[in-house]
């Protein structure tokens, strides 16, 4: 008879609702605080092979890596105490938009935007020109 009044309770609604289910921390802890963008190992080598060899040339000296929630920038400047010559970024975002990876100036023009960082770095590349 105990069994029926159990049943016939928990069919009526008045079970406890307040029950645990089992979750993976994991998941919990990336859905509360998610883990920021940032540069891969070779889209880093790429983009430190450009930092170097504008060192090289003295046009850079310094430099500033962020990881934000949304995006990553790699930032260039000529002096540690100004504004940033040049952003790398990383917005996954864009990425089947416009593409994810973008180079901004200082005055905050994009000045190339697309889904391969190495094409996006070839902004960087300087051509020769004939000099009369």
């Amino acid at each position: 008879m105990s069994d029926q009044s159990e049943r016939g309770a928990e069919e009526s609604g008045n079970r406890d609702t307040g029950t645990a289910a089992v979750v993976d921390i994991h998941q919990y802890r990336q859905s509360r605080d998610p883990l920021p963008v940032t540069f891969h190992r070779r889209e880093l080598d790429a983009i430190l092979w450009i930092y170097g060899r504008m060192v090289g040339e003295g046009a850079w000296r310094d430099y500033a890596i962020d990881h934000l929630k949304d995006k990553a920038v790699f930032s260039v400047f000529k002096r540690s105490g100004e504004y940033p010559l040049y952003r790398i970024e990383k917005d996954p975002k864009l990425a089947a938009k416009q593409g994810a990876f973008s180079v901004i100036g200082a005055d905050g023009r994009i000045l190339k935007r697309g889904h391969e960082l190495k094409q996006v770095l070839k902004v960087f590349d300087r051509t020769l020109k004939l000099v009369d």
